[in-house]
């Protein structure tokens, strides 16, 4: 069949797919809008970027759009590109306009970013993918102009840093809307991400937050506690299974319950249209698997990573669901615990006991199905192949973090940090070269910022210090070059401004910004130049 006929057919069949998939959900995405039309967009690649044209705001009711589309389509002269730009507006990176001041520093720089970042509370559109939220928010920059759900627990950390509690406090209000609307937080705001979520850091924010409103820290959780229940059903619903794997539970060999990331659709993304179905194309799995697969990687927030790949190499091989993700484990063990104290303040006992049992069970099934220790590190598990996968990731610091590794434990992922991923400009992501962006020699803020707090929680104060200053040194030289902080870094080669990956770098950059406030905070608390 000839590349262009195969795209068409598979577009047919993803159209009537997604309508299926979709007619009932509360908020249509784009191509619930106009269907024909969306797709026929994407594979033409009007856009570089996939993305833009699902954040394109049609300028009149879709509805009216498509009737038009269909009648001018087949007629002499018809202009696809003409059309688009006629009956859409579209979309603004964040920040692309602003001028950075290099002279003035990287802190002052960060401190004028926040409000340049900040987007006030949405102004409905029925019309448009951006959800609209009741509280100003953060975004992280460049082509991510929404807000993300793992990124602004890093960002907040900044803003922790910056005095702008403010901010935090709307952030987590508006998570929490999120949450009481849809039953999760979605992977951003925007319609298409209605399908699945990200790393689960509400509770997380939660903990900041009571952190800095101390005298007020119960009322915090317990105006809370509605949205992190159910959260916390979100990623444990099994939909009454007791075996096997079902949503983003899976049942254990041992019994144990362990999660797993897992999107709720099988057709390509809207904002990644043409890849998805090139990466599909190129497997042995059928099309819906594949799409699972990539949707689910996309929810880690490790899209992509060899963690995901069966070869260890190549997209084509992607199985996501069947893997155990030891970072998001420890993730929902901290959800569990905040539950277990949000009970004990409401005197809700058995909850609570109930609760700590339940992360205690967590605690002990992820170090038996996730502990190596032949390699002294915490690895992802692959619960079809009954082993732990190949992988070698920053995940595995994640049980330092949360406190859960034992010293022993600690010791040896201490020695892997210091002898394999410890880089001049910082942590690289994995062991593995790829190309994918989320493998060496990549390297990107929030998992610095994991390893170094949680070597700091086992005493291991050099190296942790020792990350700090490399990768706060990265930042800042490649600030003084561009005047930007980016997305993501090549920690093995100093000498080049950004890392590569899936799409251009981005510049910004909400995470990066913040855990680059709080270790610059830490290194003036401890005398550290």
């Amino acid at each position: 069949m000839h590349v262009h006929s195969k795209l068409v057919f598979v577009l047919l069949l993803f159209v009537m797919a997604s309508c299926r998939q979709n007619v009932q959900m509360k908020d249509k995405s784009p191509m619930d809008l106009y269907p024909g039309l969306f797709g026929a967009v994407q594979v033409s690649h009007l856009f570089s970027d996939s993305k833009t044209f699902p954040d394109c705001i049609p300028n009149r009711d879709p509805a009216d759009i498509l009737k038009d589309y269909e009648q001018q389509k087949t007629k002499s002269g018809f202009n696809l590109k003409t059309f688009v730009e006629q009956n859409f507006t579209l979309p603004e990176k964040a920040a692309e306009n602003y001028k950075s001041d290099i002279n003035a520093g990287v802190e002052a720089h960060i401190n004028t970013l926040w409000d340049v970042l900040k987007r006030r509370p949405d102004k409905y559109n029925q019309y448009s993918s951006l959800i609209a939220l009741p509280q100003p928010y953060i975004v992280p920059g460049g082509r991510f102009r929404e807000v993300y759900y793992w990124d602004s627990y890093f960002t907040m950390l900044g803003l922790e840093e910056s005095q702008r509690v403010d901010l935090i406090e709307n952030m987590v209000n508006n998570f929490a809307y999120l949450i009481r609307t849809y039953g999760f937080v979605p992977n951003g705001n925007r319609t298409y991400y209605l399908t699945r979520s990200q790393p689960p850091y509400f509770s997380l924010m939660l903990k900041l937050l009571m952190d800095n409103k101390k005298l007020k820290s119960d009322s915090v959780l317990a105006s809370n506690k509605d949205a992190l229940e159910r959260e916390y059903h979100f990623w444990m619903d099994d939909k009454g299974a007791k075996e096997g794997a079902s949503l983003h539970v899976v049942y254990m060999p041992g019994g144990e319950k362990l999660n797993r990331y897992y999107d709720a659709g099988n057709w390509p993304r809207e904002e990644a249209y043409t890849e998805d179905i090139t990466a599909a194309a190129q497997s042995k799995l059928s099309q819906k698997e594949v799409y699972r697969h990539l949707r689910s990687g996309a929810e880690s927030g490790w899209d992509y990573s060899s963690r995901w790949l069966s070869d260890g190499k190549t997209l084509k091989t992607i199985h996501t669901t069947d893997i155990i993700p030891v970072d998001l484990n420890c993730l929902l063990y901290h959800m569990e615990m905040m539950l277990a104290r949000s009970y004990r303040t409401s005197s809700d006992k058995k909850a609570g006991e109930f609760m700590i049992q339940s992360a205690e069970k967590r605690k002990k099934a992820i170090v038996k199905y996730c502990w190596d220790q032949g390699s002294g590190w915490f690895r992802d598990y692959d619960w079809k192949a009954s082993k732990m996968t190949p992988a070698v990731s920053l995940a595995g610091v994640y049980p330092l973090f949360f406190n859960m590794a034992s010293l022993g434990q600690a010791d040896s992922v201490s020695l892997m940090i210091q002898n394999r991923f410890l880089k001049l400009g910082g942590l690289v992501t994995t062991l593995a070269d790829t190309g994918q962006q989320w493998d060496s020699p990549n390297g990107w803020a929030p998992l610095q910022w994991m390893a170094i707090a949680g070597l700091s929680n086992y005493k291991k104060e050099d190296l942790s210090r020792e990350i700090a200053k490399r990768w706060s040194q990265q930042n800042i030289r490649v600030f003084n070059k561009t005047g930007k902080l980016l997305e993501k870094y090549n920690v093995m080669d100093t000498t080049l401004t950004a890392g590569g990956g899936e799409y251009p770098t981005q510049d910004g950059f909400g995470w990066t910004n913040g855990v680059l406030m709080k270790i610059m905070s830490r290194q003036k608390m401890r005398g550290v130049n």
